[in-house]
């Protein structure tokens, strides 16, 4: 389950074979998204939650995780290191295992799934894994996407992270139209898609705007039908690198 009460109510929990994807401009806050769930998700996981980063360097993917887990400042977490990271080894299991690497290839993903045995793997960014060919670029993601559902297929839950394209620089509610390098074949082969939007507006920096523009997830006795393409206003603190609901 999501740490954060809307994503619970509209998508439910991520099951085995659940293949979704979260897609903004850049520095919209992506990242900052998946160390705040990933981290409330190790909590509940039994088998690790493998994260392949080719975005941001791979310590400060870290740190978010650190301050996601914690709820604390970066400045709070090193004040007492050992603490804390003895805090969140504890809160997390030790269970995310983070692959920093700018040129993942598919081979490598596949040889460290099979060796690992993850319940949940993560790309960011999933547009960038290497080892796929087409004539033309959004048949090349295409192919990505399809690999990723095939994956999706051995009994693991599978989230990428990719780019909104120019259509949606200050747009705040996001649909499948604004994913980048995409016609159909991305959004296609995912059972839900979340679009993170954000508005140009003077005093809406750390308001972001949530539509689930695809939802095929079962859902749960908790879940709200009503809501299963909901829109849902939140707030980020990059601060602490967590997400708030807005009531």
């Amino acid at each position: 389950r999501w740490r954060l009460s809307c994503l619970n109510l509209s998508l439910g929990p991520i099951r085995p074979g659940d293949f979704g994807f979260v897609f903004a401009r850049p520095e919209s806050g992506k990242t900052t998204f998946l160390a705040d769930q990933i981290t409330y998700f190790a909590e509940q996981a039994v088998r690790p939650i493998v994260w392949f980063n080719n975005e941001e360097q791979g310590e400060k993917v870290r740190l978010r995780t650190y301050q996601a887990s914690l709820g604390l400042t970066s400045d709070q977490v090193w004040r007492h290191k050992d603490e804390n990271l003895a805090k969140y080894r504890n809160l997390t299991k030790g269970l995310i295992k983070i692959y920093d690497d700018a040129s993942i290839h598919k081979n490598e993903v596949e040889a460290i799934i099979e060796e690992i045995g993850p319940e949940l793997v993560v790309f960011d960014q999933i547009d960038k894994i290497k080892g796929f060919d087409a004539d033309r670029p959004d048949l090349v993601y295409g192919r990505i996407y399809q690999w990723a559902r095939e994956l999706a297929k051995r009994g693991l839950a599978i989230i990428g992270i990719c780019q909104s394209d120019g259509s949606g620089e200050g747009v705040r509610w996001l649909t499948m139209s604004n994913v980048a390098e995409a016609k159909t074949s991305k959004q296609a082969e995912a059972d839900w898609i979340l679009g993170i939007g954000r508005s140009n507006e003077t005093g809406t920096d750390e308001i972001r705007y949530f539509n689930i523009s695809k939802n095929k997830l079962l859902g749960d006795d908790r879940t709200d039908p009503n809501l299963r393409h909901g829109r849902f206003e939140v707030y980020m603190r990059p601060q602490i690198a967590r997400y708030e609901d807005l009531e």
